[in-house]
């Protein structure tokens, strides 16, 4: 695909005719429409060809030897539901039609055909198709819906993502976001994409660091049925939910280093192969990815690899830290205040007191938008009644030496777990909100680091 065009409709075909001369004008001319085609002679060969990989669209002949049309897309439906189907017969009958139809064919179409009419139908196929993985696409983002919303801020250096963001959503360069866990890195993939020719198609996100590790490449690229244990029926990959449109990699550097070498030769083949497929098929993807992991320093480690660094790298975008747009922090809570008026029963007129907005102001954030969304929620299930008060947020800051970096602080009895998570906090603050480093320092890896936090806001607001 060229720059700032839309993506050609495109199908994996197979073709099935015993005639010669048709076999050999389908193998040209379906090529010429734009699609890929296997050419098979029978019924019998089309079905093996059915074993061995899955099709977008089959076209096959009413009348074959060994196996018949009707026969051959019976086959098909209970190998792969998802493959349509069109019957090809010289019969042109109303009755042809219906048992075309009623065994689950798409549609039908007399020989001999007018490659336009043709052509126009396979359009219907690959716009229904586009529709399917729509569909899907939305059902995949639902649910996992985390609330998102616009790119919210005036800062200067939001203003410097949004300026990055207009400039390289018109392109079909693959783009990196990086920024500390809870910065927006989706919110920014999504602004690209929305941004971009490729708005009405699909965008697909995944969290690369919370697929298992048996299940990514599945995930990515799809699978047939019976590829591997488990695997009862055929599944379309993430890569061809989003055909057409954005794949978004949150997380990329979770990935294990036989999945980046596998990545790989998909971005630079353009093609991808569902497990248990015999053959590839192209697929029309833009990428963007995002990490919080130093992915320069994991190359230096062998933990990542160079090639595939710079292959997603083509044009980077740094998300600040909320500590560095502090600027921000009160449009930002009236926000989130705002799209939380959709969940509760009680819209909040005059949103936060001079005083909570004060201890808003004086944290550090060590988690970033996504923990000012906790405590904005955590506010709002204590507050009966507006404005927000100081006394609705967190316990944790209820005390000045909880948010200091100064240490523990001892004027009242606490719970062991209290006293390790001032601990975190203060060890956060200290590294300037790194939690890689802050980690390094307690001695505990990022995942029990990363949890721990997570179990802290989960406790809050199961408090509340």
């Amino acid at each position: 695909m060229t720059e700032n065009t839309q993506p050609k409709r495109s199908l994996r075909m197979l073709f099935a005719d015993d005639e010669k001369s048709l076999q050999n004008l389908m193998s040209r001319e379906l090529v010429r429409m734009g699609h890929t085609v296997t050419v098979c002679p029978d019924g019998l060969t089309a079905v093996a060809a059915l074993e061995r990989n899955t099709y977008d669209c089959i076209l096959v002949d009413l009348d074959m030897p060994g196996l018949n049309g009707i026969d051959v897309i019976g086959k098909c439906k209970e190998m792969s539901p998802d493959t349509d189907a069109i019957v090809m017969t010289g019969k042109s009958s109303f009755d042809t039609a219906v048992a075309a139809l009623r065994h689950g064919a798409f549609d039908y179409i007399t020989k001999p055909c007018k490659l336009a009419d043709l052509d126009r139908l396979l359009q219907r196929v690959a716009e229904k198709r586009e529709l399917t993985n729509k569909y899907r696409a939305l059902k995949h983002q639902l649910e996992r819906v985390e609330g998102k919303s616009k790119l919210v801020g005036k800062s200067k250096p939001m203003q410097q993502v949004r300026r990055l963001i207009e400039k390289v959503a018109p392109t079909n360069s693959s783009v990196l976001i990086l920024g500390e866990t809870g910065t927006g890195k989706e919110l920014a993939a999504r602004s690209v994409h929305d941004q971009s020719v490729r708005a009405d198609m699909p965008f697909v996100a995944v969290n690369c660091g919370a697929l298992p590790e048996s299940l990514i490449e599945s995930e990515l690229f799809g699978h047939r049925k019976g590829a591997f244990t488990g695997a009862d029926e055929n599944r379309v990959g993430l890569f061809e939910v989003a055909h057409g449109g954005t794949l978004f990699l949150d997380e990329i550097g979770e990935l294990p280093m036989s999945m980046q070498s596998k990545l790989l030769r998909v971005l630079e083949s353009g093609e991808i192969r569902r497990v248990g497929d015999n053959e590839s098929f192209t697929i029309d993807v833009r990428l963007v990815c995002a990490t919080h992991r130093p992915l320069v320093e994991m190359v230096q480690s062998d933990q990542f690899r160079e090639d595939l660094m710079f292959r997603i790298n083509t044009f980077e975008i740094e998300l600040p830290a909320l500590r560095d747009r502090a600027d921000d922090i009160p449009e930002l809570a009236r926000h989130l205040l705002n799209r939380l008026r959709f969940q509760t029963s009680s819209p909040l007129q005059d949103p936060i007191s001079p005083d909570a907005m004060e201890v808003l102001l004086d944290h550090n954030w060590p988690g970033n938008v996504r923990e000012l969304a906790n405590v904005v929620e955590h506010a709002t299930i204590l507050c009966d009644e507006p404005p927000i008060t100081a006394e609705h947020l967190p316990s944790r800051f209820n005390s000045k030496q909880l948010r200091s970096a100064s240490g523990i602080n001892f004027d009242r009895p606490m719970t062991i777990r209290e006293i390790e998570m001032q601990a975190i906090y203060a060890a956060i603050d200290r590294n300037s909100g790194n939690k890689t480093k802050a980690a390094d320092e307690l001695g505990m890896s990022n995942k029990t680091l990363y949890n721990k936090l997570n179990q802290d806001s989960a406790s809050d607001r199961k408090a509340a």
